[in-house]
């Protein structure tokens, strides 16, 4: 299996690349200098001055409704409220759960066909594309191994490039990979982590992620602050640190190497008095989000909660608005896409700080898409 994956990434790396049909912004939009992911971090006074552009000719609702990511697919919101959200700008991007390959190319040209009409900014699509999920998320995409499987970094290599292929053919740019919990144990991790040794888990990542943002795909480390150590599944109900976060510190190595997303788990921490979340997931919390993650660890890519219908949040009250209020960019699968939009847009017009912590990540947003190329 290895081998014949080896050869297909190898294949598919010489061979002309795919060119992703992206839809272009309005003509008041377009800008005149490409854009790579190595520019997203650096200092670039004209993509500073693109995103500026860009961002003041946007509403306040438009400009919220780059937050928001719902999912297309089998498991996602149905094409009607999908096509009304794309009408009204109240979502950034789709991710794409649960279909076939060109199901998903008709997603892409669909929402895209539907947001240019209406002048709203290009979407980003998505997807969980984890070497573990992949054929399972993606009927009829390349088999690969599962990411337990994959013994050494040219292994790791072969497969991200194979991914990162086949998901800009689809259309798709940013993908909720790769698995940083450190376990093969706990019931929602399993087979889709490199293992329990924290250097071992980082270089694998590590190669996944530079990899894959080579060939154009923005990668995820997922599920900070960690999930493989606790018990239970944050899918069905909340799950809890308990006391200090001992998966941290692999973020830290691909922080420094250019991550561009990080995911944050629907976990809890108790008994950490420094970090503790008072019983309500890490998604919601300041002290996770923004305390630790961007300032103490100095992350200034774009932070996305997990999706919000999982269980460990899905009933608490008002939950986007307090994702986007812990320091979040992105509100990934809200309940209630609309209703997410207009609570963010009530609180800003009740708190400066917050009307202005929301811009910083819309300009982030639109800064990503730059590079991304999704925006030319």
């Amino acid at each position: 299996m290895i081998k014949r994956i080896l050869t297909v990434a190898a294949a598919t790396f010489l061979s002309t690349q795919a060119c992703v049909a992206q839809t272009p912004v309005p003509a008041t939009e377009k800008v005149v200098h490409p854009f790579t992911l190595e520019d997203f971090y650096r200092q670039d006074k004209l993509l500073d001055q693109q995103v500026e552009q860009i961002f003041s000719r946007m509403s306040d609702e438009q400009r919220v409704g780059q937050m928001i990511i719902p999912a297309a697919g089998r498991l996602g919101k149905p094409d009607a409220q999908l096509d009304e959200l794309a009408r009204k700008g109240w979502m950034g991007g789709i991710i794409l759960l649960n279909g076939t390959v060109e199901s998903f190319k008709n997603y892409v040209h669909r929402f895209d066909s539907i947001s240019k009409a209406n002048g709203h900014l290009p979407l980003v699509y998505s997807a969980d594309a984890e070497p573990s999920l992949i054929n399972r998320k993606i009927s009829g995409s390349v088999q690969v191994p599962k990411t337990a499987e994959l013994k050494d970094t040219t292994e790791v290599m072969a497969v991200a490039h194979t991914i990162a292929h086949q998901l800009k053919d689809i259309g798709i740019l940013y993908n909720y990979a790769p698995v940083t919990d450190l376990s093969l144990q706990n019931a929602a991790i399993g087979n889709r982590s490199f293992g329990s040794d924290p250097a071992h888990v980082e270089r694998m990542n590590r190669v996944f992620i530079t990899t894959s943002q080579a060939d154009g795909v923005a990668t995820t480390a997922k599920h900070f602050p960690g999930h493989g150590l606790v018990k239970g599944d944050t899918h069905k109900k909340l799950v809890f640190i308990d006391g200090p976060m001992k998966e941290v510190d692999v973020y830290k190595g691909l922080i420094d190497a250019g991550v561009l997303s990080i995911m944050i788990g629907h976990i809890a921490v108790q008994n950490n008095p420094k970090y503790n979340t008072n019983g309500q997931p890490a998604t919601l919390s300041r002290a996770i989000v923004t305390d630790l993650l961007k300032k103490e660890m100095g992350f200034k890519g774009i932070i996305t909660t997990d999706a919000m219908n999982m269980g460990a949040v899905a009933a608490i009250p008002n939950s986007s608005l307090l994702a986007a209020q812990a320091g979040n960019d992105i509100i990934l699968m809200p309940n209630n896409e609309k209703e997410s939009v207009f609570s963010i847009l009530a609180q800003m017009d009740k708190d400066a700080a917050f009307r202005q912590q929301v811009y910083d990540s819309v300009k982030k947003i639109i800064r990503f898409k730059l590079a991304l190329g999704v925006i030319r």
